[in-house]
């Protein structure tokens, strides 16, 4: 039979400092406003600490029994299979643009950290989840002023009536206030009246005054533009 002694207060501060974490790592999710946030990181990162404390804690009964051999820590393993499949719901596809990466990536180290801790490695959950703030703050500020002496890439989704020779004039606006046009995917949409339009451009100009521009043209439905950082063209 199971010691029940095993189901204490240490396992309960495992799966608290599970929820703790990987809440703060929800919580910039959820302030960035992406498809998982405070709720699906949390649960990701309680379910991992509890795989976690079941595969350290829950088989001691049967290892000890004669003639059993088996490997308690092979249940934490399928924890990074298993994630893949939420990650996988993450990541769609676009006008042939590959957006929720770094999302799936989040979920991934949300379930890294709920295993640590679990594991009874708290200290190096909290210094994962550090590193994701790092990652998730300090670093877009870096990439900026780095690439400020270099032209900015952006990426635009726009919705166009057909047959009105609007993408001429969309790629005369982008040209003529300084982007270089990089990638032009087309596809008709649902309805068939409307073209949606992945538009790639590079330049030292500001972004959204292209994308009032664009939005301004006779023709144009609707212009979004995509976080560069979590798209892949």
């Amino acid at each position: 039979m199971l010691d029940v002694s095993v189901q204490g207060w240490q396992q309960l501060l495992a799966l608290l400092t599970a929820l703790v974490l990987c809440s703060l790592i929800g919580l910039e999710r959820q302030l960035q406003h992406k498809s998982a946030g405070l709720r699906t990181h949390t649960l990701v990162g309680v379910g991992a600490a509890l795989f976690m404390l079941v595969s350290k804690w829950g088989f001691g009964d049967v290892l000890e029994l004669d003639g059993v051999t088996l490997d308690p820590s092979r249940l934490a393993a399928q924890i990074v299979s298993g994630i893949g499949f939420i990650g996988a719901g993450l990541i769609f596809v676009r006008r042939d643009v590959v957006r929720g990466l770094t999302t799936a990536a989040t979920v991934w180290v949300a379930a890294a950290v709920g295993t640590a801790a679990g594991a009874g490695l708290w200290l190096l959950a909290a210094a994962v989840t550090a590193m994701h703030f790092l990652v998730a703050y300090v670093y877009p500020y870096l990439t900026r002023r780095i690439a400020r002496s270099g032209p900015d890439t952006a990426v635009f989704e726009i919705e166009y009536r057909d047959r009105q020779g609007v993408l001429r004039e969309i790629l005369s606006e982008a040209t003529s206030r300084g982007f270089d046009v990089r990638d032009v995917r087309t596809r008709r949409s649902d309805g068939g009246a409307a073209i949606e339009l992945a538009l790639t451009v590079v330049g030292r100009a500001e972004p959204p005054a292209l994308a009032a521009a664009l939005a301004a043209l006779d023709g144009v439905l609707s212009v979004h533009t995509a976080d560069p950082d979590d798209v892949e063209g």
